[in-house]
């Protein structure tokens, strides 16, 4: 029998850079979808995943960190966050359990202020902190404004994440489906892909290099007899030295990206991968319109 007071609608993961919005929605949907790091700025693109249960589907947006933007891609990554706030039913603004509260989150209190779309607070990384210093974070942050509920959680281990599931749903209004129940993200897989070599850059790298990373998919073919895709990938670096550490010493570097990408693009296709990486160097490409545009960054509303 149908439930007839089935729920549906946008939720949107705002948070600080590096506070766990990729790991929580990951977590929720119970598959890899957006990549995760210690670095900040992971996460570029507005992500959608899909979550389906009896009671209702939430649409999730995994937006870019909300951050002081310092070249193009900085300001096209806030914008899209930004102006998420007033298109989604529900926001989840995830912080760390932490009694200072900085510049960024004041920041952040300031954008969700303007708007009337319920707030619920995620307290991510419980597991960091005893719980006589959870209720303060709680009293301290409840204080800056009135949230539709607090939730705290730990996305890495999955403690308590199913209350982000029941709360949120309490806030979406009835409605249809918008996708079938297999459906888990509307990213093409040549973008999730390019995304999981990015990871593995992210990973491997020194800190100054990945924030001036890009991948491109050159070429995706699946072979006309077996089950091998053959994929050609080309990663985008800014500067000489950046190439030369990405491809490393006799190429060790290059060949340990390779690998590990490899690994979880396999298990994404659920096929055999051949898989051949180039570096290029393309400088300033984060200041450039048209190599944003190339990399998969859409600016349509930029």
């Amino acid at each position: 029998m149908e439930n007839t007071n089935f729920k549906s609608g946008f939720v949107t993961l705002i948070g600080r850079p590096n506070v766990g919005k990729s790991t929580l929605m990951n977590q929720l949907i119970g598959q890899k979808i957006a990549i995760t790091s210690n670095k900040p700025q992971t996460t570029r693109n507005r992500i959608q995943t899909v979550y389906t249960s009896e009671e209702g589907q939430i649409v999730f947006l995994d937006t870019p960190g909300i951050h002081k933007a310092k070249n193009k891609l900085g300001e096209y990554m806030v914008n899209t966050a930004e102006r998420t706030l007033n298109e989604v039913d529900v926001i989840l603004w995830l912080v760390e359990p932490t009694k200072f509260i900085g510049a960024g989150e004041r920041h952040i209190v300031e954008q969700l202020k303007k708007t009337k779309t319920p707030v619920i607070l995620i307290i991510n990384k419980i597991d960091m902190v005893k719980k006589e210093e959870l209720l303060e974070v709680i009293k301290i942050y409840s204080e800056l404004m009135d949230f539709a509920e607090v939730v705290p959680c730990c996305a890495f281990t999955g403690e308590n994440c199913k209350d982000v599931i029941t709360s949120t749903m309490k806030y979406l209004p009835e409605g249809p489906k918008f996708y079938e129940d297999d459906v888990v993200t509307d990213q093409p897989e040549r973008q999730i892909v390019s995304e999981l070599i990015r990871e593995k850059v992210l990973h491997l790298m020194e800190a100054e290099i990945p924030h001036g990373v890009a991948v491109s998919i050159d070429s995706m073919k699946k072979r006309r007899h077996g089950h091998i895709m053959d994929i050609h990938a080309t990663i985008v670096c800014e500067r000489e030295s950046h190439k030369g550490m990405i491809i490393g010493k006799q190429g060790k570097m290059l060949q340990q990206i390779g690998q590990n990408s490899r690994f979880e693009i396999e298990k994404l296709l659920d096929t055999k991968v051949n898989l051949q990486l180039w570096v290029k160097v393309k400088k300033d490409w984060r200041d450039s319109d048209f190599l944003i545009k190339n990399f998969g960054y859409d600016k349509k509303e930029y």
